[in-house]
């Protein structure tokens, strides 16, 4: 992994993250721009990119929204209002690593290197939902799976799982 730099994202890179977000998820699914600009803006502290130090672009990254709450809701991925920076939970609304850069463990590392980042700022949980297709990935990344989720974002069905930090 020293390929890479582990980093809070800029603002200038906004426009990437967007682009990353289209290419890793369905239309149905993936965070809308406006959606994506506003996370960045009101908490940059809980998106956590990996840049390529070759390219100095983003490989993936991992963004969420700290919370006092204890449930997933589909408000988060749409309503940064939800954001309270004291919260003790991070609601996780993405993981994206592009194409070329998968299976080679940068996912499991991008997460590791976030669940330590938000240990040492006193957090609790993270939450997130996935399809069924990705719950042996995460229960390997350390998180539980909770079951069927309350979410219908994308018109999919969701598994809650969390992760004691």
């Amino acid at each position: 992994m020293e390929r890479f730099e582990f980093r809070n994202i800029r603002q200038d890179e906004v426009e990437q993250a967007i682009a990353i977000e289209q290419i890793c998820f369905p239309p149905n699914e993936a965070c809308l721009p406006r959606a994506m600009k506003e996370r960045i803006a009101a908490a940059p502290e809980l998106f956590l990119v990996a840049v390529d130090k070759d390219t100095g672009k983003i490989a993936g990254f991992l963004n969420g929204l700290s919370t006092k709450e204890s449930k997933f809701r589909d408000e988060f991925f749409t309503d940064v209002s939800l954001y309270d920076p004291e919260g003790k939970n991070i609601m996780l609304l993405g993981l994206d690593v592009l194409p070329e850069y998968r299976k080679q463990g940068l996912a499991r590392e991008i997460v590791c290197q976030y669940r330590r980042i938000e240990h040492e700022k006193g957090r609790n949980m993270l939450y997130l939902t996935c399809l069924a297709n990705k719950v042996e990935m995460y229960k390997k990344f350390g998180f539980e799976d909770r079951g069927i989720a309350d979410s219908t974002w994308g018109g999919e069905e969701w598994h809650e799982m969390t992760c004691r930090i």
